[in-house]
């Protein structure tokens, strides 16, 4: 199982480029099931669950075909769903990541039936489907759960319906944002999720043919429309992989410009960051950052959703809180079990302590290289980020979570001077 080796200490100056969000790739992936026509995607990163989401598009019977490098970065991927040809998503797919049960709406809307394992994906709390399956009932659907899966038919097609959440979730909003497009009338979402990513979702959906009013805000309107079409698509710039990138910066003392990003994605960010004395500024090309002064301040931070401070920036801000003047007390709002890199921080000589949902981080002069283990897609990072800033040598285990998310990280802290390399299985 790969590692990786970082001798930290040295504060990072040149430039990133930004690859698309992975968070905006998969569900529109998933969107084209909804049509018998070809999406072509640009700017799609090269990461595991991107390829976990098309072997399962693959399994469907979509023909999938991966292009260069697209002019505005990464690669243009075109997915053609003419054929379906299964309507089960396996167990040994879906497992290895939640977002694979986006596909159950989809299929369900085209093709009047669909049968999906239960999801897997972070060891991050439980994160239950609750608010899909509820959606796609009101949406007309008759679905049973047996022996994992979930066994969804709508033989005489989906109609629309006024379908409140009762929180916030991405994942419904997308799965019944793109099911409500073939539904028969009028949909509307409330209490809609409002992330960047599904705006990105929207305007896809909508250049496929689809009817939506509300793009942006919180209450989505879908006039359901017969068929959809083809579309070509440019994903937006991934603002977690743009946030960690600035995290890392500010933690190393660098200076970073971070180029085919916008400064729009990670306002929240940029505003706690500035409190904690750090610049964020848009440049012509994207973002610079550096620090203002010789240290950080502590800063509090509450996780919520867009457009508060992401959840999923959490684990790297307390990462740069743990050298940090003074204390800072973060709180996690969205899932409740995502402070598992607080004991590996530790290990490296960071004071944290944990109080239900919040975690008390008092700022030490320095931190300390160490072994320590990965436990999901944004802790590891929060260990990279832990290890850019350490003195002496820090070693992350199981760093496929990183392949998840993450793509050539090494190389691109590396051509911005950090001492940090991939140890592969015989090294």
């Amino acid at each position: 199982m790969d590692r990786i080796r970082i001798r930290g200490g040295v504060p990072l100056d040149g430039t990133i480029a930004i690859g698309g969000a992975k968070n905006a790739a998969l569900p529109l992936m998933t969107a084209s099931l909804l049509t018998a026509e070809t999406v072509s995607l640009d700017n799609v990163p090269d990461l595991a669950d991107v390829a976990t989401m098309s072997n399962l598009l693959v399994q469907h019977g979509a023909a999938i075909g991966i292009g260069e490098a697209s002019p505005l970065g990464g690669r243009r991927i075109d997915l053609s769903a003419a054929h379906i040809t299964s309507i089960t998503a396996p167990y040994d797919l879906v497992r290895k990541m939640r977002a694979s049960v986006l596909v159950l709406g989809p299929l369900l809307a085209r093709c009047g039936r669909a049968r999906v394992s239960l999801p897997g994906g972070c060891a991050i709390g439980t994160r239950p489907i609750d608010l899909h399956i509820g959606g796609l009932r009101q949406l007309g659907a008759h679905i049973e759960l047996s022996q994992g899966y979930v066994d969804a038919r709508a033989p005489k097609g989906l109609r629309g319906a006024e379908i409140v959440f009762p929180s916030v979730s991405v994942g419904a909003t997308e799965h019944l944002l793109m099911t409500a497009c073939l539904a028969e009338g009028e949909t509307v979402l409330v209490n809609a999720a409002r992330e960047p990513e599904i705006t990105d979702l929207a305007e896809c959906l909508v250049a496929m043919g689809a009817r939506i009013d509300g793009i942006g805000s919180d209450r989505l309107r879908v006039e359901g429309v017969a068929r959809l079409h083809g579309a070509v698509h440019p994903i937006i710039p991934d603002r977690i992989e743009t946030g960690t990138y600035i995290m890392a910066a500010a933690a190393t003392g660098g200076e970073l410009r971070l180029t085919r990003t916008r400064l729009d994605l990670v306002t929240a960010v940029a505003r706690a960051l500035d409190s904690a004395g750090v610049e964020v500024a848009a440049a012509e090309d994207g973002i610079l950052v550096r620090r203002r002064g010789d240290g950080l301040d502590g800063v509090d931070v509450m996780t919520e959703p867009y457009p508060g401070y992401p959840t999923d920036l959490q684990a790297q801000f307390m990462a740069l809180m743990a050298t940090a003047r003074g204390a800072s007390m973060i709180t996690e709002t969205i899932f409740e079990n995502r402070f598992m890199h607080v004991p590996e921080l530790a290990r490296m000589g960071a004071n944290i302590n944990v109080h239900g949902a919040s975690a008390m981080v008092r700022g030490v002069r320095r931190l300390t290289g160490a072994p320590v283990m990965a436990t999901d897609l944004r802790a590891s990072v929060s260990l990279v980020v832990a290890g850019l800033a350490a003195e002496g040598e820090t070693v992350i285990n199981r760093v496929y979570h990183l392949d998840r998310g993450y793509e050539r990280l090494e190389d691109k802290l590396a051509a911005c001077g950090a001492r940090i390399e991939r140890l592969r299985d015989d090294a």
